[in-house]
């Protein structure tokens, strides 16, 4: 089974601590495939995906990934992340360091899980 975790979130953390607030901004993956806004939704934090690059299959701009993640004692943002557009719910984590951030995904019990890389852009 391929999946593929969707606009871009997959999330990660670190020892330094972090504010709520680093997190919120424009995104840009690692691979160069995607950019995504990082916001507030309602009680949530949406990534909203603002750009894809031409053929890159299964995303398309406006698709969001709806997060209900907190900051740890550690720094570290950590809950559950749904994408409405495949209709899965993923348990997520957040690294922000500075300019960088490592999403982590993780489906079926926390055995099949991805990372991705994202770097801050203005």
């Amino acid at each position: 089974m391929k999946w593929i975790l969707p606009v871009s979130v997959i999330l990660c953390f670190g020892s330094t601590p972090v504010t709520a607030q680093e997190i919120f901004g424009n995104w840009s993956r690692g691979d160069g495939n995607a950019r995504v806004a990082i916001d507030q939704c309602g009680s949530n934090i949406c990534a909203t995906n603002t750009w894809i690059k031409p053929g890159t299959p299964k995303e398309k701009t406006g698709d969001k990934l709806v997060m209900t993640i907190s900051l740890t004692a550690d720094g570290q943002y950590s809950g559950t992340a749904f994408d409405p557009q495949r209709d899965l719910t993923y348990k997520i984590s957040v690294d922000v360091k500075g300019n960088s951030m490592t999403t982590k995904g993780c489906v079926l019990a926390g055995l099949l899980c991805k990372g991705v890389q994202w770097q801050r852009i203005e």
